[in-house]
């Protein structure tokens, strides 16, 4: 019985991934179905194995024998969960810990991190409160100007705590990679995490200023290299910055329809989750 729950939350999940529809111009605001598709199959699996675990591989449920390959398929998926998850903990605290290294200086009434490089990168590095880092060389390309809107986008990040939520995001990604359409759907996250810092920001900005500085960091990435990375704890400016994806980021800033704020871009309206709980229900019905 307890292989039946591996093999159903496994054609489930599968077949959910196949059906996650393609981000387009027009659906900017689906930041709640990219989730559901993105997070969904994941946490089915791993309530599934969970719930095999608690069960054990003695005894029956439904008048079925439980046996101890399904205990082991869990057990080894569990475990490799764990694993990814304590390697990338540690990848962060190593990149949060090489920041204090980094010389502090306040830009515009906020401390930063300024990296003594010629790429032009910012970003919030860390966990729940994070740092914002700044290289020199953006500093040195942009005016004052420039820098508030690209300040005001980096709030933004900060005020959603995305370093935070896109580690656990990073987490399921690690070791789910095998489900169809987990990449595609990352960078669509990724993508979908972008716009909605923009739209913050130029709440408080002009948003054809942001715009510009877009597009003159853009410029400046095609001809500088960077080697530095923080993983999953960090929320870049240019993580999406890619030719593609480039313009769809300034249409959504210009555009005059606006995202609804309080259908898209909330982190809470999740009402399928309780069903990713579902297999945790089973237990019990084991004896």
């Amino acid at each position: 019985m307890h292989l039946l729950m591996i093999l159903t939350a496994l054609g489930l999940a599968w077949g959910i991934r196949l059906f996650a529809p393609s981000l387009t111009k027009n659906s900017l605001n689906y930041w709640q179905r990219s989730l559901f598709f993105f997070l969904f199959p994941p946490l089915l699996l791993l309530m599934t194995s969970v719930a095999v675990i608690v069960m054990g591989y003695h005894g029956q449920m439904f008048g079925l024998e439980a046996s101890w390959y399904s205990y082991l398929l869990a057990g080894i998926f569990l475990i490799v969960a764990l694993v990814s998850g304590v390697k990338l903990a540690y990848q962060g605290w190593h990149s949060v810990k090489n920041l204090s290294s980094h010389p502090q200086k306040t830009v515009f009434g906020k401390p930063a991190r300024i990296l003594n490089i010629d790429f032009p990168y910012s970003a919030q590095i860390g966990f729940w409160k994070p740092e914002l880092v700044i290289s020199q060389g953006l500093l040195n390309t942009l005016d004052q100007e420039h820098l508030q809107a690209v300040l005001a986008h980096e709030q933004a990040h900060d005020d959603y705590h995305d370093t935070f939520w896109f580690f656990w995001l990073g987490w399921l990604r690690s070791f789910t990679r095998w489900l169809p359409h987990t990449e595609r759907l990352w960078e669509e996250l990724l993508f979908l995490r972008e716009v909605r810092a923009d739209y913050q920001a130029s709440k408080q900005i002009d948003a054809l200023v942001l715009a510009e500085s877009l597009l003159i960091v853009a410029q400046q990435v095609t001809q500088t290299s960077f080697e530095f990375s923080a993983g999953n704890c960090s929320a870049a400016l240019h993580d999406s910055i890619h030719q593609n994806r480039l313009g769809e980021r300034i249409n959504a800033l210009l555009s005059e329809d606006k995202p609804v704020e309080s259908e898209s871009y909330t982190y809470w309206s999740w009402g399928w989750l309780p069903l990713s709980l579902l297999p945790l229900t089973t237990v019990p019905w084991h004896c």
